[in-house]
């Protein structure tokens, strides 16, 4: 009889003492919401803070005529194709023009990933002509690489926290 007295107690102990241990361990506590709702990066803002950063790296690229580090700017599909026309005449990196001024103007969410916009100036010989493209960004694994160069560009002014930058 004493034996079960014992079980008895030890059990009623554990009972008390369970939903202690359960709100310790994150069941049912009130917890889980506020955890939810405070993700540690929003998505949208990390997608613009690395397309900014790899199209940033490709104009000063451009402007320095770094083929490698233009390169390591792409996503692996568009390398061949990069390798063959980069410094052909109208490639991004051909001898005969200098990029006097390279500047990212809009940051967008787009079908295909991050589209940023960018007004390129070009200069050849005494003749500057300014126009604009767009890159599309996009997330390959776990890293963010340039997926597409296009002509045109947004004719939406520069949003709120997005400044003008310059290639170097």
């Amino acid at each position: 009889m004493y034996a079960t007295h014992r079980r008895l107690a030890a059990t009623a102990a554990g009972l008390v003492l369970l939903p202690v241990a359960l709100v310790g361990c994150g069941i049912g506590g009130g917890d889980e919401d506020e955890s939810a709702a405070k993700p540690a990066r929003a998505p949208a803002e990390e997608a613009t803070t690395r397309s900014r950063e790899r199209v940033q790296a490709y104009l000063d690229a451009m402007a320095a005529k770094d083929l490698a580090a233009g390169r390591s700017q792409l996503c692996a599909l568009l390398h061949d194709g990069f390798d063959l026309g980069a410094t052909s005449p109208n490639g991004d990196f051909a001898d005969h023009f200098q990029v006097p001024e390279a500047a990212i103007t809009d940051i967008r969410s787009g079908p295909r990933g991050q589209e940023v916009s960018v007004s390129v100036s070009v200069a050849v010989g005494k003749r500057t002509v300014t126009r604009p493209l767009v890159f599309t960004v996009t997330r390959d694994g776990s890293d963010w690489c340039i997926a597409g160069e296009a002509p045109g560009g947004s004719a939406a002014p520069t949003p709120t926290g997005i400044a003008p930058t310059r290639a170097s």
